[in-house]
């Protein structure tokens, strides 16, 4: 097989499982998959006592810093995340969860689990998608 046909696969793939976990996020906790992204990255440096600078969750989450800068606003107006200037270097900008991110986390978490084992598990009957399916397993 060739590895833009492999490519085209996993592609496919990463797209039906995101539509799936965004439908279950949406309809139950009016979260989309990079709102709940950014609050699982953020929670996960909340119990190691860090924080994220701007930049860095771009990265992380795969979108430009413009997109970025949206999505941590909208979570920002909702009370999710609070944004505030780097100490050391006055250019950066840091982001940090609330206790109410915390809290709609926590909540949103199992959805989010289940959602993608359920994608997992219907893609794994498929011939299409069931060896990239068993790799991701095997990452484990």
């Amino acid at each position: 097989m060739s590895r833009a046909r492999g490519w085209r696969r996993l592609a496919a793939l990463h797209a039906r499982i995101e539509d799936r976990i965004e439908r279950a996020m949406q309809a139950t906790h009016d979260l989309s998959v990079n709102e709940y992204c950014v609050l699982h990255l953020l929670s996960e440096q909340e119990m190691e006592g860090r924080h994220y600078r701007m930049q860095a969750i771009a990265e992380a989450i795969v979108l430009s810093q413009s997109a970025t800068t949206r999505l941590v606003n909208r979570l920002e107006d909702r009370d999710l995340v609070k944004r505030y200037l780097c100490p050391d270097d006055r250019r950066g900008i840091y982001a940090d969860i609330t206790e109410t991110g915390i809290a709609v986390h926590a909540a949103a978490a199992p959805t989010h689990d289940e959602a993608l084992e359920a994608a997992l598990i219907e893609a794994s009957a498929e011939p299409e998608y069931a060896d990239l399916v068993k790799s991701l397993d095997e990452l484990n």
